[in-house]
């Protein structure tokens, strides 16, 4: 039985998850059909333009993403604070960017003015669409059924393109978050799509190595600030070219197969979070086949777990074993 959502989404424990949608259907995604011979690699800018448009309107920040053949990773973070700083007046106009809304909240929006029912009532409107813009099903909802709406369209066909609903996971700590990131960002590279992070295309690391190379972070995407400290801006909590050199690095040992490289050229991050050579590789190969929960320390994992009322703790042993 599949998990309930709002047991694998706690903003108390964690503002980042790693969301994974899967094609049902044998014709792909994106990438070429070897039975046909048709190619639906544009079907990839389709993903990306509509995450990045999405990103802009949702109080949600995509820290990574990776668009393969049938499926597509990303790790998204939720920005709390900015859904709760938005007026009334920002929060329909952003929601009306993405539907119509009602006759009352049209009515607003022009300046026509109400009654006071007719106010309140708008008013609980926009308290509905405050809570929307900053939940990831409602994200991934319209990321996936615009997907389907164009590949349908594109394939004269109907039903159902993707496999139920999106996976969900919950990144509970630093070790966690980076780990699913570099996982997601080699996916390529992991699948032989490619052979470095920069060829990796449709995915957040070429962007980022792209925008680096200028001197500037990644449009569209969360900025990398640095380590963490006091009064941290909002952003991720490593360095941009600490972040870039690791998962190159990662890249040549996985394509190479020469694993005692990164043990040789021990990475500055994963010294700060105290995470082995070895045990990175499992992370950033296996991730999504060694979790299937919420990934973190023992103790974010136990507080998560009381906060969402869940009794068993199913991946405390394999994170205790792997992020040390």
């Amino acid at each position: 039985m599949a998990t309930a959502r709002k047991q694998q989404i706690s903003l108390v424990d964690t503002p980042y998850y790693h969301c994974v949608s899967r094609c049902v259907r044998r014709a792909f995604l994106c990438g070429e059909d070897k039975h046909t011979g048709q190619s639906y690699e544009h079907r990839r800018a389709w993903v990306a333009d509509k995450l990045h448009a999405l990103s802009d309107v949702f109080a949600i920040e995509v820290c990574a993403y990776a668009v393969m053949s049938n499926h597509t990773h990303l790790v998204l973070f939720i920005d709390e604070h900015q859904a709760t700083s938005w007026t009334m007046n920002e929060v329909i106009t952003r929601w009306h960017r993405l539907f119509k809304g009602t006759l009352l909240t049209q009515q607003y929006l022009r300046g026509e003015p109400l009654i006071e029912t007719l106010q309140q009532a708008v008013e609980e409107t926009a308290k509905v669409y405050r809570q929307r813009l900053m939940d990831i099903s409602w994200f991934m909802r319209i990321l996936n059924e615009t997907i389907a709406k164009q590949a349908n369209r594109e394939d004269k066909c109907t039903g159902r393109f993707w496999e139920g609903r999106f996976k969900s996971q919950a990144l509970l700590d630093e070790a966690a978050l980076i780990a699913c990131m570099a996982y997601v960002d080699l996916n390529p590279i992991r699948a032989k799509m490619a052979k470095t992070p920069e060829t990796s295309s449709y995915t957040s690391i070429q962007r980022r190595i792209k925008s680096a190379i200028k001197g500037k972070q990644a449009p569209q995407l969360l900025a990398f600030i640095g380590n963490p400290r006091n009064n941290m801006p909002k952003g991720l909590p490593f360095k941009l070219c600490d972040y870039i050199q690791l998962v190159d690095l990662t890249g040549r040992c996985i394509r190479a197969d020469k694993r005692g490289n990164i043990e040789k050229n021990q990475p500055e991050i994963l010294s700060r979070l105290g995470i082995s050579p070895k045990n990175w590789l499992v992370l950033t190969t296996q991730f999504r086949k060694v979790f299937h929960g919420a990934v973190g320390n023992p103790e974010a994992l136990t507080k998560f777990c009381q906060h969402q009322h869940i009794k068993k703790r199913a991946a405390v042993s394999i994170c205790q074993k792997l992020f040390s």
